[in-house]
């Protein structure tokens, strides 16, 4: 069992935390809204710190599951950031879907003052981070990796060290790619059911289970039917995260129409007043359209 500090109590934050502790790891937590770390170490037990420093002072492990590169560094850096309190030969650990750009600063920040960074993006949604089946896909040393591993794995069914520092942030990014092209697909077939007159769950069930079927499809295509969209992954978050991945893109001459091109889409969602329905809305856009 080892002694964690967990940065961050959001939809996923939280339950990953309650994961840490459910295992017997010693966790101290911070928020940003203090009262909601109160809350979950009235839940879980624990301890709730008032900055990330005193939140990391004595840990062996920092996992830090916060909103942007803003708000990473702000955790990280400073007299009050995580930094700050932790010891020499400690691991950080960040959740954060950020840019390799703040990942490699953090990076060297971490490596200043003797703490191994691993870049660590998740995959699996609010549902995944409940259950402790979210997928890690990590970047950074192998030692530390390896050190990190078996606390990481309180809240992962797969994880996973893709290489150097920054690779792990680059394969989220393949996630985010391939999810938003599923979404679009799976939003005009089903778009497209209800236009010829089919019946949509009778559909799925049909091709569900052959080449068509995807993660997306599973477990989506009900609310999508039912027009439900307050849960999940919001169109605000796939909106950063398909910014970072087109930045990217640009600096390593990828080409990324179709990804452009739903991340347009998902600027019309927003307009639709969506900014917090989940990924899925994409279909709501289409019947808008008519």
């Amino acid at each position: 069992m080892a002694k964690v500090a967990f940065l961050g109590l959001g939809v996923m934050g939280y339950p990953m935390a309650g994961h840490l502790a459910a295992r017997g790891h010693e966790v101290t937590v911070y928020n940003r809204t203090a009262a909601k770390a109160e809350n979950w170490v009235a839940l879980h037990g624990g301890r709730a710190a008032s900055t990330p420093a005193e939140a990391a002072s004595g840990a062996e492990f920092v996992m830090a599951c916060v909103g942007n590169d803003d708000d990473l560094r702000a955790v990280c850096t400073g007299e009050t950031g995580a930094f700050a309190g932790m010891s020499e030969g400690a691991v950080f650990v960040d959740h954060t879907t950020v840019s390799v750009v703040v990942t490699r600063e953090m990076a060297l920040a971490a490596a200043a003052g003797g703490i191994a960074f691993l870049d660590a993006p998740i995959s699996g949604g609010q549902a995944g981070a409940e259950n402790g089946q979210l997928v890690v896909m990590c970047g950074g040393d192998s030692a530390a990796y390896a050190s990190a591993e078996p606390v990481i794995a309180a809240y992962a069914k797969l994880a996973r060290r893709m290489g150097e520092t920054g690779t792990g942030q680059l394969t989220k990014m393949v996630n985010q790619i391939c999810i938003a092209g599923l979404v679009q697909s799976l939003s005009e077939g089903l778009h497209f059911a209800e236009k010829a007159g089919l019946d949509g769950r009778a559909v799925v069930e049909v091709i569900g289970g052959g080449a068509a079927g995807s993660w997306q499809m599973l477990n989506r295509y009900e609310s999508m039917l039912d027009d439900m969209f307050e849960h999940g992954f919001a169109v605000d978050w796939m909106r950063k995260d398909l910014g970072i991945c087109l930045e990217t893109a640009n600096e390593t001459g990828a080409s990324l129409p179709v990804t452009a091109l739903v991340d347009q889409f998902y600027k019309d969602i927003q307009k639709m007043g969506g900014g917090r329905w989940d990924t899925s809305s994409l279909v709501r856009r289409l019947r808008a359209m008519g």
